[in-house]
């Protein structure tokens, strides 16, 4: 049977992480899950814990980034064969976490991204932020052929070679996002897409808010440029066993 992983990275989510601890292990059953907790100064580590949660803390806040890295690296060395990543503010349904790891299971993928653009969605998404996706979209599809609705979502199924490679300095450490549908892709690694629900968190702050969003579809622009130049990093054949 496959080894089946959650990865949650939080900083400062103590009003909520027991609660997305407890909805991922009702929802997912058949998936282990681990909190990486980016050095928070709340009792977000010991609430995860608490849940049910094996808990790998930082002991300094390092970015989202680096946590999402912290999860793979512990995926990879406990041998597991798929890992979903998900928000640790409520925003992504813990019962999509198996239909988004399915075509991975399925032999079907290599890396499953959740889009919350579909005709069953409700999700409303600010304009800007919205025409920033589409542009993503866009140049992914033009320098890689792969069709992205959701290129900055962050709701995604990797398989263990896709973990591999992301435990290697080819992973950006600030704003993983758009940028690595086009490493998967000039890599040789499978890319799909899931629908799946998500909800808005007025309450929360993105890192894709406010005046960030000028920064980052600067930055991300580069770094989808840079990545399609790039020479092969570690395909799927090459990848360790």
């Amino acid at each position: 049977m496959a080894r089946s992983l959650v990865i949650i990275p939080a900083f400062n989510e103590a009003p909520g992480i027991a609660e997305v601890v407890g909805q991922v292990r009702e929802g997912a059953p058949d998936f282990d899950v681990v909190v990486i907790d980016d050095g928070s100064s709340d009792d977000t580590a010991a609430l995860a814990a608490g849940a049910g949660a094996v808990v790998v803390a930082h002991p300094f806040n390092l970015g989202y980034g680096a946590a999402l890295q912290t999860g793979y690296m512990y995926a990879v060395r406990n041998g597991y064969d798929v890992a979903v990543q998900l928000d640790a503010d409520g925003q992504h349904e813990s019962r999509d976490v198996g239909p988004l790891a399915e075509p991975i299971l399925a032999g079907q993928a290599d890396a499953v991204f959740g889009t919350r653009f579909h005709d069953g969605s409700s999700y409303r998404m600010p304009l800007l932020r919205r025409l920033g996706s589409r542009w993503f979209g866009w140049l992914i599809h033009v320098l890689t052929g792969v069709r992205a609705s959701d290129p900055t979502t962050g709701f995604q199924a990797l398989s263990a070679p896709v973990l591999d490679m992301y435990t290697t300095e080819a992973f950006p450490v600030d704003y993983p996002d758009a940028d690595m549908i086009v490493l998967l892709s000039r890599n040789g690694f499978r890319v799909a897409e899931v629908p799946v629900r998500m909800y808005e968190k007025p309450e929360s702050r993105s890192m894709h808010s406010g005046a960030v969003v000028i920064y980052y579809v600067y930055k991300m622009t580069l770094a989808v440029l840079m990545n399609a130049a790039r020479p092969r990093v570690n395909g799927p054949t090459e990848a360790k066993d």
